[in-house]
């Protein structure tokens, strides 16, 4: 097992907790997906594209991943679960991590650039798509289920649909890495935001008319008693 090998699993480990042993990430499906990519790109640089074709095919069969031959992949790529598509012409810089269900996708089917750029350190969240020939910077972080179709500056958190930037602590912008692209103490989405707040005013108004419709029957019973002693002592 060469050194690049060993240095490729732990850059892994030390990005997923899960796996106690280099020997558990061997058989993570982005693992070979990169594997295989690797192989296809070599074949698809030297214009043997039916191979290169063959090679991806035999690959999303196996991982359920689909990483085009032409696309460009730095060091240390991980795709942690998998369910990710990467287009042709995407650029993956070193040490990025992808979640599943991602979507590295082309927004017209003109030649030339049309996928996004994914520089260093990058992380991209569950669920979201990167659309477009966009640049997402080094150490920028997308969350999960948002949608980029805009440059991403360096170091830089996006949230929503569209994707929007967010102020993130300091604490949490600083960390060498954030699972899924996603710090889950802020509140990131204005208008989740806005709504969260309309449903906590709407819970607070029908536990205050529960309250008074209690507090009124009451009201009527303890009303009510008194005079019916009345009544009792008149009839006597």
């Amino acid at each position: 097992m060469s050194f690049g090998l060993l240095a490729y699993l732990d850059s892994i480990k030390a990005r997923d907790p899960a796996p106690r042993s280099r020997w558990e990430i061997l058989l993570y499906p982005g693992v070979w997906a990169v594997f295989y990519h690797r192989i296809a790109h070599w074949l698809f640089e030297g214009k043997l594209y039916f191979l290169a074709r063959l090679v991806n095919h035999w690959s999303r069969f196996l991982t359920a991943i689909d990483i085009h031959p032409g696309a460009k992949i730095g060091k240390n790529f991980f795709i942690d679960h998998g369910f990710v598509v990467i287009g042709e012409t995407a650029e993956i810089g070193d040490d990025v991590t992808i979640y599943q269900q991602v979507t590295l996708g082309g927004t017209n089917g003109l030649a030339g650039k049309r996928h996004p750029t994914i520089e260093d350190g990058a992380i991209i969240g569950s669920g979201a798509n990167v659309l477009g020939p966009v640049i997402v910077g080094a150490r920028a972080r997308i969350g999960a289920n948002s949608v980029v179709t805009r440059d991403v500056p360096a170091g830089a958190t996006m949230v929503g649909i569209p994707a929007r930037s967010t102020l993130v602590e300091a604490e949490q912008s600083s960390s060498s890495f954030l699972p899924y692209g996603t710090p889950c103490t802020q509140m990131f989405d204005p208008a989740t935001q806005k709504l969260e707040i309309l449903q906590c005013e709407l819970e607070q108004l029908r536990t205050r008319i529960a309250e008074l419709v209690e507090e009124r029957a009451q009201a009527k019973e303890e009303g009510a008693k008194p005079r019916r002693r009345a009544n009792v002592g008149d009839r006597a």
